[in-house]
């Protein structure tokens, strides 16, 4: 072996190992069902041997590290949703690139700078996750936020800053802990990044915390049922019979759950194709069920009509009025031939003790700002028809449920092949049963109805911009040293 040899052989063997349990967390830490407190650490043995590699070794080890990680969305990506291969590298590949700029930053700040280091790496995720979610077709879908979605005191910073906090935090923790854990720093440098940061974070989750035990009492609580079949003759059906045979179930389900206490049915989103001609007999079948229970049924239906096609969501109150909601945001493929809604629709029932409710469906959800102005209206309840591919029950659940904590709102969601929840405007999880559970299955849970003013709602993307001002400055400010130097 050469001296060249000899002395390259310890860098890359550090370079595997940090490659190694990097990509092993980060694939643990992310992805469909991840493990909240795994994403704290992940980044940190690629951000550790960072200083000690060439920088092409640098990029190429922080690059792997994300891409193999994101193989935890392969089958998800190619098997379930048969997204072409073109496109599943680049979601892949992308964030890997970015991920892998950051740390080449946080590599480079660090020789001049510990505060710049560890505030570099976060800011430049932030800056990449909040445009991606302005320019996607499946918004803020992959933001490492919604890896917290079981820690709840530290997802109560999105009530102020966005989902767009939450990364921060991450990110800001492991640059920080890999600047303490550098040689690259000094002793008084550490000291004093430990002390600020140590104070921010410990303020976000004591935030968190006083949050989640700090609540002001709802004006009222209501009874949510919530319903939904998997059976393969139920996922949607297209003939007038097997229409209106799905319809009566679901309608003779809906007056059993009312019976037993529910004030509000959801069913799930495009349980039917419903025509013209159909809506006279579906919406007299829905009708009937709400003057005779006294409840608010929601039903999610596919409905053409003259120059459209609707994925819509009608509301049927005891007092005969029938509410229509135009979904929003398509799934790009699935979704191509139906029209885009652009109204919201708001209501108050039965009375004003109840609060203001509205509606929304399923990919609505992955887009925060129709929640954020259904915030700033003022709802306290939001009921969400959906329908999901399974595998991702879990987490596109506990994204629209991240909604509800932005924005300051109670949400009861109702999917067909995903869970079943109804939450609270903290977060927290009252009530979720898993679709496939049974032929029809049904879930009951009462549901504060109350609305709570947040600065999210009020101020939008405000701290996503303050990084992207921020970032804009250390990058001028690195190049105006580097001419006076």
């Amino acid at each position: 072996m050469s001296q060249a040899d000899s002395h390259r052989s310890p860098q890359y063997q550090r370079a595997l190992a940090a490659l190694a349990v990097s990509a092993i967390a980060l694939y643990f830490a992310t992805g469909l069902h991840p493990i909240w407190w795994m994403t704290w650490v992940a980044p940190v043995p690629v951000l550790l041997v960072a200083p000690r590699l060439s920088g092409w070794l640098a990029f190429g080890v922080a690059f792997l590290a994300w891409a193999v990680s994101s193989l935890n969305m392969w089958k998800y990506y190619r098997a379930i949703l048969e997204i072409p291969m073109p496109v599943v590298l680049l979601a892949i590949f992308g964030p890997a690139v970015i991920f892998a700029l950051a740390v080449l930053a946080y590599r480079g700040a660090l020789r001049t700078s510990a505060w710049r280091a560890a505030f570099v790496f976060p800011m430049i995720w932030v800056c990449y996750e909040y445009i991606f979610a302005r320019v996607s077709p499946h918004s803020t879908f992959g933001n490492v936020g919604y890896s917290q979605m079981n820690f709840l005191p530290i997802i109560q910073v999105a009530s102020v800053t966005g989902i767009w906090g939450i990364s921060f935090c991450l990110f800001l923790f492991a640059g920080t802990l890999s600047v303490l854990l550098c040689r690259d720093a000094t002793v008084r440098q550490k000291c004093s990044l430990a002390a600020v940061v140590g104070v921010l974070l410990g303020a976000v989750m004591g935030f968190g915390i006083w949050r989640l035990n700090a609540e002001w009492p709802a004006k009222a609580a209501v009874s949510v049922g919530l319903l939904a079949s998997d059976l393969p003759k139920n996922i949607l059906t297209e003939e007038h019979a097997d229409t209106m045979r799905l319809l009566r179930e679901y309608a003779a389900q809906a007056e059993n759950v009312a019976v037993d206490g529910a004030h509000v049915i959801v069913i799930p989103e495009k349980v039917s194709i419903v025509l013209d001609s159909d809506l006279p007999e579906v919406d007299a079948l829905f009708q009937s069920i709400a003057a005779k229970t006294d409840s608010s049924i929601v039903v999610g239906v596919v409905h053409p009509t003259t120059g459209a096609r609707w994925n819509e969501a009608r509301e049927y109150s005891p007092d005969g009025t029938v509410r229509t909601y135009e979904k929003h945001h398509m799934v790009p493929g699935f979704e191509s031939s139906l029209t885009v809604g652009t109204a919201r629709i708001e209501w108050r029932e039965p009375s004003r003790l109840f609060g203001l409710w509205a509606m929304a469906i399923c990919k609505d959800m992955d887009f925060p700002d129709l929640s954020r102005e259904y915030g700033k209206d003022g709802i306290g309840l939001l009921l969400v028809p959906a329908w999901d591919f399974k595998a991702d029950g879990w987490l596109h659940g506990r994204m629209a449920i991240l909604r509800g904590v932005e924005s300051g709102f109670s949400i009861a969601r109702s999917p067909k092949e995903g869970i079943l929840t109804v939450s609270d405007d903290r977060g927290r999880v009252l009530a979720q049963r898993d679709s496939k559970s049974a032929p029809f299955i049904t879930l009951l849970a009462r549901v504060p109805v109350r609305h709570t003013q947040t600065i999210y709602a009020q101020f939008g993307d405000w701290f996503a911009w303050l990084n992207i001002i921020a970032l804009i400055a250390l990058i001028a400010e690195g190049r105006i040293r580097r001419r006076l130097a």
